[in-house]
């Protein structure tokens, strides 16, 4: 009787994430270049006789549709890798590209991650990002002034790295180390300057999933309830 009920709870409790997951992914759907996540369960067990256990959160790289925006140092990923940013002497990597000027130069995202590799001068104007990152500006008489290249990194297993901020991760053992990835490339990624990319949540999927996860919550809850019934027959039944 103790391990029906332990399966029926443990069911509950991992819908329960499962739900508290969804709900993250719609709060941030409107976020630049977040990326959806996905609870992950095992079960417990033979033949999940013993319930089901968390393995974690992953979060799913798929890349989402890109916008043309309104920033002037916006720069989107149209393919795999990430950006390569900086903060407080931690490396990170994201996909959004939504930057900013900084009084030195660099550009930052609005949560302070320096993207690597650039530096725009005060008096740049017409700054241009080719496809393969490199990144110009004319600058007083110079016309086309080098402003550095944006370097992009990915991973043997991306979907192992490990979420800091809404949408920056870093390196775990399990994603294994950055590499340099080439953009501009035949099959390789190429930078799109001026556009951002979307989240790619799925309302709709997300919807479906709530009510997925609900049926799946109000079943266990009901085996639960089957549970402690039978126990408290059973213990009736000893008593008398």
């Amino acid at each position: 009787m103790n391990r029906a009920l332990y399966a029926a709870a443990s069911g509950m409790a991992a819908q329960q994430q499962n739900l508290d997951v969804i709900a993250s992914n719609l709060a941030n759907a409107d976020v630049v270049a977040f990326k959806n996540a996905q609870a992950a369960f095992a079960p417990v067990g033979p033949n999940a006789m013993l319930g089901t256990a968390s393995t974690g959160v992953r979060q799913i790289f798929t890349q989402g549709k890109l916008e043309k925006s309104g920033g002037p140092f916006d720069v989107a990923i149209d393919g795999a890798g990430f950006f390569v940013v900086e903060r407080d002497g931690v490396r990170g990597y994201t996909r959004a590209g939504m930057f900013a000027r900084a009084a030195d130069g660099s550009l930052r995202n609005a949560d302070g991650w320096t993207l690597r590799g650039v530096r725009i001068a005060a008096n740049a104007q017409n700054l241009a990002v080719a496809p393969d990152g490199r990144v110009t500006a004319d600058e007083g008489k110079v016309t086309a002034a080098s402003a550095g290249r944006i370097a992009l990194a990915a991973f043997t297993a991306p979907e192992k790295l490990r979420l800091v901020d809404a949408t920056v991760f870093v390196a775990t053992p399990g994603s294994g180390p950055a590499r340099s990835l080439a953009a501009g490339g035949d099959r390789q990624p190429k930078i799109a300057f001026g556009m951002l990319e979307k989240s790619n949540v799925s309302i709709v999927e997300s919807m479906m999933a709530i009510l997925a996860a609900q049926r799946a919550y109000e079943a266990n809850s009901k085996g639960v309830q089957a549970a402690d019934e039978m126990l408290r027959i059973a213990n009736n039944l000893h008593r008398s």
